[in-house]
């Protein structure tokens, strides 16, 4: 079957950092926040993380916050929940939660909170229940759950249930896997998985695995590596993990490594990147139980 290429990955993860001048680089640059936290939590899920200057990396973060406590995605750039929750992640990363202001940070998350129980991503007011989660996951990070109504927040979630038992962005939007993974993981954390059908979603998320060994997010869709981890995570999350081939899936992500200079990519032979290499080392290294359900992509889900 092969083996994670360990080394060349952490090659590649830490040569991303400084080609700030190259095109992937310039167009990305709003994610850099990001970017950050899935090439370090590679690196950590790896052994690795000692590899990289923790004074930098940490001066950096905090340059990014702004006045209301959110974070922006990079140096200038505006506050948004996706990017503050990847800061606090990175600061937990280096055990250096004793530089953020918690009480600013909440309250910037607290005040994204809706009438109904959904979140905002920003002050423009978008509405996702990747918000929701995040906002959930930062907060319980920073032990300030109470701050919010968890009872309307799960409410909302679950309003966003569908009949094949996956969940989507809104009431009525269609499943999909990263969705789920958000829903789910939000309950979690907040003591409500007893609200999920857990062997009609088990069945739909199983469904996501294809001949390949690969999974995908939707019916129809092709395998991706990035759902190695959320569907794999769910399915931790609500004990059907064995519902599936995780050898299969394994080979699969193996089969998307860069062998000679590193990285990972979304399916065999396509350009390698740091976002599909931190999902792929995620799906592959055998998770903890319960799995480290922290752990997120802080960008627009793949259709």
């Amino acid at each position: 079957m092969g083996e994670l290429a360990t080394d060349k990955h952490v090659k590649y993860i830490l040569s991303v950092e400084k080609r700030k001048d190259d095109f992937e680089s310039v167009v990305m640059e709003h994610l850099r926040m990001n970017g950050a936290y899935w090439g370090l939590t590679a690196l950590d899920l790896m052994g690795k993380l000692d590899a990289v200057d923790v004074d930098e990396v940490v001066s950096w973060v905090m340059s990014c916050q702004h006045d209301s406590g959110g974070f922006g995605g990079n140096v200038g750039h505006d506050p948004h929940i996706l990017y503050t929750l990847s800061a606090v992640q990175v600061l937990a990363l280096f055990d250096k939660m004793d530089l953020i202001d918690s009480d600013k940070v909440t309250s910037y998350i607290v005040g994204l909170q809706n009438e109904d129980g959904s979140f905002s991503g920003d002050m423009w007011g978008e509405v996702d229940t990747r918000f929701s989660y995040i906002a959930i996951c930062c907060l319980s990070i920073l032990h300030r759950l109470d701050r919010i109504s968890v009872e309307k927040a799960v409410k909302y979630i679950i309003s966003c249930k569908n009949m094949d038992g996956g969940f989507g962005c809104t009431p009525g939007g269609e499943s999909h896997s990263g969705q789920i993974f958000c829903c789910v993981g939000a309950l979690a954390l907040t003591g409500s998985l007893d609200l999920v059908d857990k062997d009609l979603l088990g069945w739909w998320l199983c469904e996501r695995q294809v001949k390949s060994g690969g999974l995908n997010g939707r019916p129809e869709k092709l395998p991706d590596v990035c759902y190695s981890w959320w569907v794999l995570s769910s399915l931790i999350m609500i004990d059907r993990v064995h519902w599936i081939s995780k050898e299969k899936l394994t080979k699969f992500i193996l089969d998307c490594q860069d062998k000679e200079k590193g990285g990972i990519s979304d399916r065999p032979d396509d350009a390698v990147d740091v976002f599909h290499t931190y999902f792929g080392v995620a799906g592959s290294v055998p998770p903890p139980s319960p799995p480290p359900i922290f752990i997120f992509c802080c960008q627009p889900l793949e259709s």
